[in-house]
């Protein structure tokens, strides 16, 4: 069993531990977290440091999980983390529950939780995360770090843009565009394309502001 390193010790690392757990594949070692106290316990993991502790333990530890949840800081995360040793390899988690159909290809770094549902040919990307009981339908394509949250779901041949978010059991009918950066409120339908860096909500969803790089998406 490959020994890991998760990054994160709040809620949504735990229930990436989880998932981690259920599946398998790998033995978490310890977690790093900058906002933590070193030697704290989180399900089990001790907080070993932060992103100091790997860069001198370079010979100790070559896999892992970013399991931060906003999506703009995953992606910063495991860019500091791949400078500071470049041959790190961020694996990917799939839960034993969820259902990835054939012709799927998932990014590393990318966890699919509980109940998920991704149907043939979908392309998901990396340091992406489907919270339990998201649906993604066939021949969709989701980016680099998108975020579904629980119930969140997409029609077929659905394109979403890098660190867009779907919020809670918003769906979006098939054939739409959701571009970069962009925001869809909880209980939103989406019927049209929705542009980059926007939020938008409601029935039908449309867009309500703009949004900048990296603001945080709750």
């Amino acid at each position: 069993m490959q020994n890991i390193i998760v990054y994160g010790a709040g809620g949504h690392a735990k229930a990436v531990i989880d998932t981690i757990e259920r599946e398998g594949l790998y033995q978490i070692v310890g977690l790093l977290d900058g906002f933590k106290p070193v030697g704290s316990i989180v399900y089990g993991y001790e907080v070993l440091g932060d992103e100091n502790w790997l860069a001198a333990n370079l010979d100790i530890i070559s896999y892992g999980f970013v399991a931060i949840g906003d999506s703009w800081r995953r992606s910063t995360i495991a860019k500091n983390i791949s400078h500071i040793h470049p041959q790190f390899k961020f694996i990917k988690a799939i839960h034993p529950t969820a259902s990835i159909a054939r012709g799927v290809k998932i990014g590393d770094g990318t966890i699919v939780m509980a109940g998920c549902v991704v149907n043939s040919d979908t392309t998901i990307g990396e340091h992406c995360v489907l919270y339990s009981q998201s649906t993604v339908d066939h021949d969709s394509t989701l980016g680099n770090c998108v975020t579904l949250a629980p119930k969140a779901g997409t029609g077929g041949n659905v394109t979403i843009g890098d660190y867009s978010v779907i919020s809670l059991g918003a769906n979006i009918v098939h054939s739409i565009t959701i571009g970069e950066h962009t925001v869809i409120g909880a209980g939103s339908t989406v019927l049209t394309d929705i542009p980059s860096y926007k939020v938008a909500y409601g029935t039908p969803a449309k867009s309500i502001r703009s949004r900048e790089t990296g603001e945080r998406y709750l």
